[in-house]
């Protein structure tokens, strides 16, 4: 039985997340989390000031945030009508980074599934700043969907590397189960930097091949360029319906969350984005 995460703030943006889990998944037995988080707007003034008894407020935001989230299970089950599919509601007053750490580690979440937030109205933004510090933070696979994305499951799945990564099977564990389900192709892209892959790169890389020994996989070489440019041409040729990033201390994808601007604007995607934490490395 999988357990499966998606936060929620009753948006159109996350039920798109939460209908795209329920096509990724339909033939597997899975409990999927509902999870909201609500944090009252006067918290920071009157909320201080006098206890939530004194204001009511605490039970107000409770029991909204409560009937919604009875509310979007029933539509949920209604529309998918899958007796494979379970589900399980938590409602917090709390941060929601906080609210997804507690859940991962007590209902031994496998996958995190969420909308962009990036609903901007600037189509080029693909991550909003709650999923980028998510991504950052969660110590679980997150799979984020673009609120635009017609919807397809993944036949083929980019997977960029620079091979400076011990591989294990913990780490690629959620990959080879969607590979697996779906029947994928994973399309592992790696971009030249002018040099011969060191040995310790060359090792990184045999041990992937064999780990996806039993999984349809090519290897692409692309001459040296930026990354994104990379993943935006090979992109072009494969049309890949989802991409894969390892998300380790010393990777481009840690160095491209860093940076203040990539804050602000988001990762640029236009396919699912699943991330997988190095923690996982082990």
């Amino acid at each position: 039985m999988k357990n499966i995460l998606i936060p929620t703030d009753f948006s159109d943006n996350a039920y798109k997340a939460i209908s795209y889990a329920m096509r990724l998944l339909e033939n597997e037995n899975c409990t999927f989390h509902l999870l909201h988080t609500y944090t009252p707007a006067i918290y920071q003034s009157e909320y201080l000031l006098h206890s939530p008894g004194q204001l009511g407020l605490g039970d107000i935001y409770r029991t909204d945030s409560e009937t919604k989230l009875e509310e979007l299970k029933l539509k949920v089950i209604s529309e998918f009508k899958n007796t494979k599919h379970h589900f399980k509601t938590y409602s917090a007053f709390s941060v929601l980074i906080e609210a997804i750490d507690e859940l991962v580690e007590n209902k031994k979440i496998d996958l995190l599934i969420m909308g962009t937030q990036g609903a901007t109205g600037a189509k080029e933004i693909f991550l909003g700043s709650s999923t980028v510090h998510t991504i950052k933070r969660a110590k679980c696979p997150v799979l984020a969907i673009p609120f635009d994305y017609d919807v397809k499951m993944p036949k083929t799945i980019l997977f960029p590397t620079d091979y400076e990564i011990d591989y294990n099977v913990g780490l690629i564990k959620e990959v080879l189960f969607i590979v697996g389900m779906h029947k994928s192709t994973l399309e592992i892209m790696h971009v030249r930097s002018g040099y011969e892959l060191n040995p310790e790169q060359k090792k990184n890389k045999n041990k992937l091949e064999q780990l996806l020994s039993k999984t349809a996989h090519r290897f692409h070489e692309l001459p040296d360029q930026g990354i994104i440019e990379g993943i935006n041409s090979i992109q072009s040729e494969l049309h890949p319906q989802m991409l894969v990033m390892v998300k380790n201390k010393h990777s481009f994808l840690e160095n491209l969350f860093l940076k203040p601007v990539i804050n602000q604007i988001g990762f640029h995607s236009s396919i699912p984005f699943l991330v997988l934490p190095y923690h996982l490395l082990g």
